[in-house]
């Protein structure tokens, strides 16, 4: 199999497609859709959001200093996409895509209440890197929507419709292929001899 040589570039693909509510009282609550974020650390729990500094979001998150992280699914797609193109500034997003706002247990930022995952977050950092700022961020709380909830009490991603970000396009997550360290558990049924 040959290859080709491309310059550097961000080729990390998929990525979460995520709604990042922020703002401090309801005139300035703004929704800004972002692909560069995760996991940085899991003890404690922490995440990370980079925005560029002139996104209209940028400031409210950079004076408030905390944001919502909302997953989002296949029926949100569309306002996904909408708010990463139209700018807080011109636009009131939740008003506009008919969002419901809902207060948050530990922030002053909105949880989206249409989005099945909300994760409340408090900046601890701000690294100026380039094109973007990352606000590194400590998890104070997740809200999960019941109605996605299995027996064993776990988060039924498949049912939730979840959607990814791919090189510019907008993806369903597929069907279940296995758990953590599938690839190593012993078959528990004995052989009969």
């Amino acid at each position: 199999m040959s290859k080709l040589i491309w310059k550097p570039g961000t080729m990390l693909y998929p990525l979460p497609a995520v709604m990042v509510s922020c703002g401090d009282n309801p005139e300035n609550y703004n929704i800004i859709t972002i692909a560069w974020t995760g996991t940085i650390c899991s003890e404690p729990a922490m995440t990370y959001v980079s925005i560029r500094p002139e996104r209209h979001s940028h400031s409210i998150i950079k004076k408030s200093g905390e944001f919502v992280i909302n997953l989002t699914t296949k029926k949100l797609v569309f306002a996904t996409d909408f708010c990463g193109v139209k700018s807080g500034r011109d636009l009131n997003k939740f008003k506009e895509l008919k969002l419901t706002p809902l207060s948050a247990e530990h922030v002053k930022a909105p949880l989206i209440k249409e989005s099945p995952i909300n994760i409340e977050c408090k900046v601890t950092e701000i690294k100026k890197l380039g094109s973007h700022d990352m606000f590194m961020a400590k998890v104070l709380c997740v809200h999960a929507s019941k109605e996605y909830m299995k027996k064993d009490d776990s988060f039924d991603m498949e049912a939730a419709e979840l959607i990814s970000y791919s090189h510019r396009n907008y993806y369903s997550l597929g069907k279940y292929l296995g758990h953590f360290g599938y690839s190593i558990r012993k078959n528990k049924k004995r052989k009969k001899k």
